[in-house]
């Protein structure tokens, strides 16, 4: 054989084993990687949120809900979010959906009960605040928000017996003496709303919400000047000017009804 014939040969051979699969090492394609489990947000996260605005928690609090429908509390705050938003009937919604899962959770059914008030259907939620107060009878809050619950669907009996059991559970309490004087506004008793407001804020837990109820009571009754004065402590000047503006609008006129009340609510925080 000659050298370049020695040569070609040569070349052949090698060109023949880079593609014998004898020969060569297979090239493997990497795996794709398996997407990672979503994991619940930890308890420092969960913390963070709640301090956060509603619309911030709504979302989270719906997604933590989604990834776990038993988690007790997830799809709780997340009704209670979308109430402080203003959505009531997505509120009363959510709260369902925990109790279609989790018939036993109270604080689902107190969520359920809040909504169907606020949306103006209290009827719808009577029996979950009755599920709560069965579960739990020492537990005030289930007996105030019946009382309100009972106000609106006309059973003024029962409404002053479960308010009278809940401050017989919880004495002065701010937010039973509250919803007492929002249902007390809801029928036109503004002058009636005003001493239960003001014992109400008198207490060492009154919230923001109680103070600014008085206030709206103060106004409409007339009162512009007190109602200011708790108005420009409580809100920055943009939302005190705003609530000002709004009730001297309706002072001097007759009790404010549910429609005045929501609409004042949205004004509050500015």
């Amino acid at each position: 054989m000659s050298r370049t014939s020695a040569r070609i040969a040569t070349i052949g051979l090698l060109l023949a084993g880079l593609a014998s699969p004898a020969l060569a090492d297979p090239v493997v394609a990497p795996a794709a990687a398996a997407p990672a489990e979503r994991q619940p947000a930890t308890a420092d996260v969960r913390a963070a949120y709640d301090r956060a605005d509603p619309l911030s928690r709504q979302i989270f609090w719906t997604d933590q809900a989604e990834l776990n429908p038993m988690d007790p509390v997830a799809g709780v705050k997340a009704a209670q979010a979308l109430r402080e938003l203003g959505r009531f009937d997505q509120a009363a919604e959510m709260a369902g959906k925990v109790l279609l899962v989790q018939p036993a959770n109270v604080e689902a059914m107190l969520e359920a009960g809040r909504a169907h008030i606020a949306r103006g259907q209290a009827f719808y939620g009577i029996a979950a605040l009755e599920g709560a107060r069965n579960a739990r009878p020492d537990d005030w809050r289930a007996w105030s928000l019946l009382g309100a619950a009972y106000e609106q669907v006309r059973r003024a009996d029962d409404a002053r017996a479960a308010w009278a059991q809940a401050l017989a559970l919880s004495p002065d309490n701010p937010d039973v003496l509250s919803n007492m004087a929002i249902s007390a506004m809801t029928r036109g008793d503004t002058a009636g709303a005003e001493p239960l407001l003001r014992r109400a804020a008198a207490q060492p837990g009154a919230s923001l919400k109680v103070r600014l109820n008085l206030a709206m009571v103060l106004g409409l009754t007339g009162n512009l000047a007190e109602a200011e004065q708790m108005l420009r402590r409580d809100l920055p000047p943009e939302a005190a000017d705003r609530n000002l503006a709004w009730l001297r609008e309706r002072a001097g006129g007759v009790g404010a009804g549910v429609d005045q009340a929501r609409t004042w609510g949205s004004l509050q925080g500015g």
